[in-house]
């Protein structure tokens, strides 16, 4: 049987789950579609998702239509749960982008185009809510071609009578459709403007001669292109990626729908070659054969603990049974497979062999994540992997309960499980539990399977930031220790100079002569120094562009001890760095952004207001714009929201540590006085 894999993209809103929900319904999967607000869609079968009414993780659709096998990954539109995307573009060798009839390109279709190519995956359009009045297909396929170039295909078109929409012409079969539900009736029909049609009629036969030389012989020669030799010019194009076809489709009321299938059937390509890495990291190609080794990958990750941990894999070459010993090639170590299983959003139904270009799920692996490859012994490969995006939010979490950390933090890893983009971690500095993801929605969907899953209930606070502090000018001061208590005392007395200096750490030295401090004591100067360095003198950050020196001090013979010389230096600290001009540091992090053109003001003056100093910009190869700033790491914490909204979504950006410098006479105020507030 073939196999054909596709995957559903697009912008949050538009209807990939109504689609996908259309196309089971369609096939006969399925006796009635289910609906997104109703929350009883097959896809969206996560609890979370039914409570939100929005798709947060992608969802793994198997059927048979008409003698092929279909695998659709339905996947979420919004950003935040960008990863769905990806694992969506990993399993797939098509990629289904949704796009509104009657609202055109949004920022999510616009990134999925881009990303699908970059991974050299076939695309289709649809665009869907035909049944809407004001939908406008020629206005869609329009603006499709000014954003994305003459590749644009139309396949399906609307047949428009007397203004609105009376059926749907089909260019590789050359027939009109008019519907009953979701059964088709072959019909003439005429169009309101023939002449509108004929055009894109042409835009067609164009763009199929243009794939074959053959085909374009007998364009030219101006004879008729059967229906073998389109299917035979879209399938050439489609796999190309010099044509991109374009569908008019109902996904609420399942018109056209068949059209698409049709077309998935006859002309959407199979699963692909590979090029992975061997044991030495050199290239080897991996075919699609089903009598090579084993080769595949596992896409995603699903650890829900009610229906337990499944893993779901793409086979690129081989055949994977029930009972067969596998390897990781992450971790090298072997595993037996356990139960095969094919997947309906949450519906599972057992297979016995699943062949080299196919998709499955396996129940209960210990050591496979999302991203890793398995393979047999006899060749150990390493596939490409799941791109996981950068964590861009991050917040600090805290236990609603005292005692329950060890909870959040299992919890916590069961989630990234799931989602490798959230990260978990303790920031030694600030002594804070970080939570990061994508956005907001995204770690407040975190919480809501904390508690529900897990049920271990956290909030989310601002970060602190890890400050620090240094001097500006040079001091001498004397620490001297003294304490009698029966018996020996204790005395140490020292002179030190404290000066500026370029250094993340203490520089320790000592000039003394006549042996008013034996040497034998400096060790404990320099470790009474260190400690007290630990805690500034401002607002009780760590202390850093120090040099310390050691240059005079007197002892006793019998109640000099190093803890007594100890105690000097941190005297001398506390009596010398407050008049040395301290002052405090702030991190500075280089930010690059990307955006479109039309955002590069905004995002500019955006960085702006953030005390950020904008170094460069550049266009870069996905026809974006490039801004390399440096920008105080304090400013950094809603830029990620703010990129989003300035850019609808189609900016990114990351984050490095640059430098420390010095802060602002207002935000040093300010960090000072919650310091103190927290005291």
């Amino acid at each position: 049987m073939s196999v054909k894999n596709v995957t559903i993209l697009g912008h949050a809103g538009k209807g990939k789950t109504t689609l996908a929900e259309a196309m089971l319904n369609v096939a006969g999967v399925t006796e009635r579609m289910g609906k997104v607000a109703d929350g009883n869609t097959v896809s969206d079968c996560d609890a979370e998702e039914k409570k939100r009414g929005v798709s947060i993780t992608s969802s793994v659709l198997q059927f048979n239509y008409e003698g092929t096998k279909i695998n659709v990954v339905d996947t979420p539109g919004l950003f935040d749960f960008a990863l769905g995307s990806s694992e969506g573009l990993r399993a797939a060798d098509s990629a289904i982008l949704v796009v509104s009839a009657r609202s055109g390109i949004a920022a999510g279709a616009e990134k999925a185009f881009r990303n699908a190519g970059k991974k050299g995956i076939s695309r289709i359009i649809v665009t869907s809510k035909m049944d809407d009045d004001r939908a406008d297909f020629y206005k869609a396929f329009n603006g499709l071609v000014a954003k994305f170039g003459t590749s644009m295909c139309p396949i399906v078109v609307p047949i428009v009578n007397g203004g609105k929409v009376s059926g749907y012409y089909n260019m590789i079969d050359d027939k009109s459709y008019t519907y009953n539900g979701v059964h088709k009736k072959e019909t003439e029909l005429t169009h309101d403007d023939e002449g509108r049609f004929d055009a894109i009629k042409e835009v067609f036969n164009e763009a199929i001669a243009g794939t074959d030389d053959e085909l374009m012989e007998k364009y030219f020669e101006g004879e008729e292109l059967t229906k073998e030799d389109k299917i035979k010019g879209v399938t050439i194009g489609v796999a190309d990626g010099t044509i991109t076809p374009v569908f008019a489709l109902s996904g609420a009321t399942g018109v056209g729908v068949d059209l698409l299938l049709d077309f998935i059937k006859d002309c959407a390509p199979s699963a692909r070659d590979e090029v992975a890495k061997d044991s030495n990291e050199e290239p080897v190609s991996i075919n699609v054969d089903a009598n090579a080794p084993l080769a595949a990958i596992c896409f995603k990750t699903l650890a829900d603990p009610f229906i337990g941990k499944l893993n779901f894999f793409k086979v690129i070459s081989g055949k994977l049974t029930q009972g067969m010993t596998v390897k990781n090639a992450r971790t090298g170590e072997d595993e037996r497979v356990g139960k095969l299983t094919n997947t309906l959003g949450i519906k599972q139904s057992d297979v016995k062999e699943v062949t080299a270009g196919d998709i499955c799920a396996i129940a209960k692996l210990n050591n496979f994540k999302t991203g890793d490859t398995m393979c047999s012994a006899d060749r150990v490969v390493t596939l490409n992997a799941v791109d996981v995006p950068d964590a861009s939010y991050s917040m600090a979490i805290i236990a609603d309960k005292k005692g329950e950390e060890e909870k959040i933090a299992n919890a916590a890893n069961k989630l990234i499980e799931e989602d490798p983009s959230i990260g978990f971690a303790t920031n030694n500095e600030t002594h804070q539990t970080i939570l990061s993801g994508l956005g907001e929605q995204q770690l407040d969907v975190c919480l809501s399977k904390m508690k529900d899953r897990y049920k271990v209930s956290a909030s989310l606070i601002q970060p602190k930031v890890a400050y620090r502090e240094t001097i500006s000018k040079k001091v001498t001061a004397q620490g001297r220790h003294k304490k009698q208590s029966g018996g020996h005392g204790q005395f140490g007395d020292v002179f030190i100079e404290f000066e500026p200096c370029d250094s993340d750490e203490l520089v320790f030295d000592e000039r003394v002569v006549g042996g008013s401090v034996p040497k034998n004591y400096f060790p404990a100067v320099e470790k009474g120094l260190r400690e007290a360095m630990e805690k500034g003198v401002l607002a009780g950050y760590p202390m850093v562009g120090v040099k310390a020196t050691l240059f005079d001090g007197s002892y006793h013979p019998v109640d000099s001890s190093e803890m007594a010389f100890k105690m000097a230096a941190s005297i001398a600290y506390k009596n010398g760095i407050p008049n040395a001009g301290p002052c405090l540091l702030e991190p500075y992090v280089t930010l690059n952004a990307v955006c479109n053109d039309e955002a590069m003001g905004d995002v500019i003056g955006d960085i702006n207001k953030r005390r950020g100093r904008v170094l460069g910009m550049t266009p870069n190869a996905d026809g974006m714009q490039e801004i390399v700033a440096e920008v105080p790491q304090a400013e950094m914490t809603t830029f990620s929201t703010a990129m989003r909204q300035i850019t609808q979504g189609r900016g990114s950006f990351t984050t490095e540590f640059a430098r420390y410098e010095r802060c602002p006479e207002n935000v040093t105020e300010k960090v000072i006085e919650e310091a103190q507030n927290e005291e």
